[in-house]
């Protein structure tokens, strides 16, 4: 399991960007459409082959019979960092695998990128939406190989949770960037940008 990106979610995809721009002082770049889960997004090139997505429900899309990923149905409020998102090299064995239920794989596909992500039921990933969202890429690659650079780099990803102990079990892998501890709900993201750290939080 390896970190891919993170998500900053918003009421509109223009208060997302909006939030990401003014917090980190670079552009985002055009995204697209997830015609699946009803919505859309932009983004943003990382150092390191990571990047960030600004992600909201299309306005412009079909009503759902089922929950949107990223607990995007119950999202209210300011544009904020979301969720994170890691990558594997087999999703269904790697769900088999763990004690908590991330979800089901769903098959996308968004012009030449193709992937599976692992998505509950409900929509609402465990630990309150702190446990990271599991993707499969099926192409060679990447967003985070494609999108030129913005001339940010993730520092570090800071998770909060009372029980963070199992959290950070369930979660299985460690990565020198990823911090969890015990506390209040929270998740903020440090990076080194051209205007010196910035952040975003939850």
């Amino acid at each position: 399991m390896l970190l891919d990106h993170l998500a900053v979610a918003g009421e509109t995809v223009e208060e997302a960007v909006s939030h990401v721009e003014e917090s980190l002082g670079v552009k985002m770049l055009p995204g697209g459409n997830h015609l699946h889960f009803g919505t859309h997004n932009q983004l943003l090139g990382l150092a390191d082959g990571l990047y960030l997505e600004a992600i909201a429900i299309d306005p412009n899309a079909e009503s759902l019979g089922y929950a949107r990923w990223f607990d995007l149905d119950r999202f209210q409020g300011p544009a904020r960092l979301h969720n994170w998102i890691c990558r594997v090299d087999d999703l269904d064995t790697k769900l088999a695998e763990l004690d908590v239920d991330a979800g089901q794989p769903v098959a996308l596909a968004r012009g030449d990128l193709k992937w599976r992500m692992a998505v509950p039921a409900s929509g609402i990933l465990p630990f309150e939406n702190l446990f990271p969202a599991l993707i499969q890429w099926d192409v060679a690659c990447t967003p985070g190989d494609l999108l030129a650079r913005s001339g940010c780099a993730l520092i570090r990803v800071e998770i909060a949770h009372p029980d963070a102990e199992t959290l950070t079990a369930a979660i299985g892998f460690e990565d020198s960037r990823i911090a969890i501890e015990i506390g209040s709900r929270a998740m903020r993201a440090i990076f080194e940008t051209p205007h010196g750290k910035r952040v975003l939080s939850c």
